[in-house]
C-alpha cells in the first residue's frame, strides 16, 4: 500500500490542524514534493534535529560573589554600520545608511520594528509639520515621510485629525509591515530577538556590540555604531557621559467594538483616540513618574496597569451602552518615555528651539506637535558623545534641554534624528573617519538627496 501523502492531502491535514495553505505551500509541502516523504498529521510539521551544544562558561560563586569567567565570543557578523534598536530612530537610520551604499546591520530585541510606535501602540505621529509665514509645511520628509506615504496608499492604514493632514494616526500592523518592506528593500541585514548587553571597545572607540539571544552571547563588529535603543544602553555601556531622568511610565491599550457603543448612555465623549479602523480606539495612559531602568519597578507598573485596564473595561461593559466593548489588546511594550540622555558635544536649548535658531550643522527640522508654530532645527552635535568615538545616538536620548524633551521624544523627531544618524554614519564609513570628524556638508547633502527637509 502506498502511504505517501499527496500535496493536496497535506494541505488538507495542515488546514485541519490550524495551519494556513500558504504556510504549507512554502515549507513542508515543498519538501514532500521533492522527497515523497511519508507524513501524516503533526508529523508533517515537526522533525527532530541534532541538538546544537555550545561551549559553556557558567558564572560561579567565589568568596560570596558571582564571578563571570573570561570567555571568547563568536563574531557572527562584521558590518560598516551597526544600528542597535529597531524603533522609529533605528529603522530610519538603517534604511538611510543602507541606501547610501554601506553595509548595514540592525539588531532589535523584539520581533518587530517600530518600538513604542507599534509595540507600545503610541499610534499618533506627532510633530510632522511646522507653521511658517502662515503656511503649514511638512517637516517630516525623507525616510519618515516615505513611510507615511506608503500607509496612505493602502486603505485602512492611516487616518488624520483634520484637513491639514498633520499628525496622522497609523495602524500598528500596517506600520510593522511597511517598515519590514523598506528595511528589506534597502538590503539591511536584520537580527531580531537579540538584546544588546555590552560593547566591544578599542581604546576610546567602540568597535562593536555584544548581544544575548537564544543562540547565546555573540558579537557584531562595526566601523560605526548607532545607539537607537531609546535608553542609551550602548553609549552608557561604552562609558559616555549622560544624564538620567525620571518620567511618567504608562501602558497603552486598545478597545474593540467602540463603534457599537452608545456614548450617550455611557456619558462619555469617546472611548479613546481614533484609529484607521472604525471599530478600534487606542487609549493612552500617562502613568506615575518612575525609573524606566529599574526592572522591579517596571514589573510592578506593568502588572498594575494591566489590572487597572481590565477593571476599567469590565466597568464599561457593565454599564448600559458599553456591553459590546471589549479589551482588544494591552501594548506588548511598557510606555517608558525617558531614561538616559546623552551628554553631547552640543545641547539643544529650549530658547533656541522655540526661536527656530539655525545652526551650521543642522541635520533635521523638528515639527510643532500641533503644527502651530515654527519648526526647530536640530544640530548634529546633539547626537555626538563628548569623548567616545565610533558612535552616534539617535531618537529620544540625544542631548537636549529638559524643556525640549517633550518635543524630542515623539515619533516625528525620532524618525528625523534616526535618518540623520544613518546618513552621518554612512558618510563616516565612506570617508574613513569617526562620526565627529565628518564633513557636515556631505551629511547634509546626502540627507537632501534622500528627501530630508533642512529648512
Amino acid at each position: 500500500m502506498n502511504n505517501t501523502i499527496s500535496r493536496r492531502e497535506l494541505l488538507r491535514v495542515l488546514s485541519a490542524a490550524g495551519f494556513g495553505a500558504a504556510f504549507a505551500t512554502r515549507t513542508v509541502a515543498d519538501e514532500v514534493g521533492k522527497k515523497g516523504a511519508k507524513l501524516s498529521g503533526w508529523e508533517a510539521v515537526r522533525k527532530q534535529i541534532p541538538a546544537k551544544l555550545r561551549d559553556r562558561y557558567p558564572a560561579t560563586i567565589v568568596g560570596g560573589k558571582v564571578i563571570q569567567p573570561e570567555r571568547p565570543l563568536p563574531v557572527i557578523a562584521e558590518t560598516d554600520v551597526l544600528v542597535v534598536g529597531g524603533g522609529c530612530a533605528g529603522f530610519a537610520a538603517a534604511v538611510s545608511a543602507a541606501r547610501a551604499g554601506v553595509k548595514t546591520t540592525i539588531v532589535e530585541r523584539y520581533g518587530y520594528f517600530g518600538g513604542l510606535w507599534t509595540g507600545g501602540i503610541v499610534l499618533i505621529v506627532l510633530a510632522t509639520h511646522e507653521k511658517k509665514d502662515n503656511e503649514t509645511i511638512q517637516t517630516l520628509r525623507g525616510i519618515g515621510g516615505e513611510l507615511l506615504d506608503r500607509h496612505a496608499k493602502v486603505s485602512g492604514c492611516i487616518t488624520y485629525r483634520d484637513a491639514r493632514k498633520v499628525n496622522p494616526t497609523t495602524d500598528p500592523e500596517a506600520t510593522k509591515y511597511f517598515m519590514d518592506e523598506m528595511i528589506a528593500e534597502s538590503g539591511t541585514s536584520v537580527l531580531l530577538h537579540s538584546w544588546a548587553t555590552d560593547v566591544v571597545m578599542d581604546g576610546n572607540a567602540i568597535r562593536g556590540v555584544v548581544f544575548e539571544s537564544k543562540a547565546g552571547r555573540q558579537a557584531i563588529l562595526a566601523k560605526v555604531v548607532v545607539d537607537a535603543t531609546g535608553d542609551g544602553d550602548i553609549f552608557a555601556a561604552a562609558g559616555a557621559e549622560f544624564e538620567q531622568w525620571l518620567h511618567a511610565i504608562g501602558l497603552v491599550h486598545r478597545r474593540g467594538n467602540v463603534d457599537r457603543a452608545d456614548l450617550k448612555k455611557l456619558k462619555m465623549k469617546s472611548l479613546g483616540a481614533v484609529e484607521p479602523l472604525p471599530s478600534v480606539n487606542w487609549v493612552n495612559l500617562r502613568g506615575p513618574m518612575s525609573d524606566g531602568l529599574d526592572i522591579k519597578e517596571m514589573t510592578r507598573l506593568e502588572m498594575e496597569h494591566r489590572k487597572s485596564t481590565w477593571q476599567n473595561i469590565q466597568k464599561i461593559r457593565g454599564t448600559p451602552g458599553g456591553e459590546n466593548v471589549f479589551l482588544l489588546q494591552n501594548a506588548p511594550q511598557l510606555g517608558v518615555r525617558v531614561t538616559r540622555m546623552l551628554a553631547g558635544t552640543q545641547k539643544l536649548a529650549y530658547a533656541d528651539a522655540r526661536a527656530g535658531k539655525k545652526f551650521p550643522d543642522t541635520i533635521a527640522i523638528g515639527g510643532a506637535q500641533g503644527g502651530t508654530h515654527i519648526g526647530w532645527p536640530i544640530p548634529y552635535g546633539t547626537m555626538l558623545p563628548k569623548k567616545l568615538d565610533g558612535l552616534l545616538a539617535a531618537g529620544r536620548c540625544i542631548c537636549v534641554e529638559e524643556k525640549v524633551v517633550e518635543d524630542m521624544r515623539v515619533i516625528g523627531p525620532c524618525l528625523l534624528t534616526g535618518h540623520a544618524a544613518g546618513a552621518a554614519a554612512a558618510v563616516a564609513v565612506q570617508s574613513k573617519c569617526h562620526p565627529r570628524n565628518v564633513d557636515i556638508k556631505k551629511v547634509q547633502q546626502l540627507l537632501k538627496d534622500q528627501g530630508a527637509y533642512l529648512g
